[in-house]
């Protein structure tokens, strides 16, 4: 079983996160052992983070140091399909690159059944406008 770390209680500058390809998958997914989770954290340092228990705030002070702290080479996110809380997750990652400026690349994945579906940033960004959310839904 790979070791995982909290994200809020790694350190920022932990040799483990510098130049690091990183998971962070919500806490209930490595609770799940989906395929999914095994095949998308090999490599990876995972980090759990619960934003139903923590403020999400933490979570993107958290990230954007690691980003400027660590420089890692990649951050993928995990998260479950359908959870509010989740999604707020997915907007902190893409708010910590927002605010550091650095172009890291990242992948969102939210987990369908058995399968890691990817989400593209941009979707990512487009759900926290829910009037353009609703003028898609009610376009189709």
């Amino acid at each position: 079983m790979r070791a995982t770390y909290p994200l809020l209680r790694i350190w920022v500058k932990s040799p483990s996160l510098r130049g690091a390809d990183i998971l962070i998958v919500g806490e209930c997914v490595g609770e799940l052992d989906k395929p999914a989770y095994h095949r998308l954290s090999k490599g990876k340092v995972v980090l759990t983070f619960c934003p139903e228990a923590d403020p999400v705030s933490s979570a993107l002070g958290k990230l954007s140091s690691i980003i400027r702290s660590s420089a890692p080479r990649s951050i993928s996110l995990l998260t479950v399909e359908g959870s509010p809380h989740c999604l707020t997750l997915h907007a902190a990652l893409n708010e910590a690159l927002y605010v550091t400026k650095c172009a890291i690349p990242t992948e969102h994945y939210v987990l369908v059944g058995d399968e890691a579906v990817r989400i593209s940033p941009d979707s990512v960004r487009v759900a926290r406008y829910l009037h353009l959310v609703d003028r898609l839904v009610r376009e189709r």
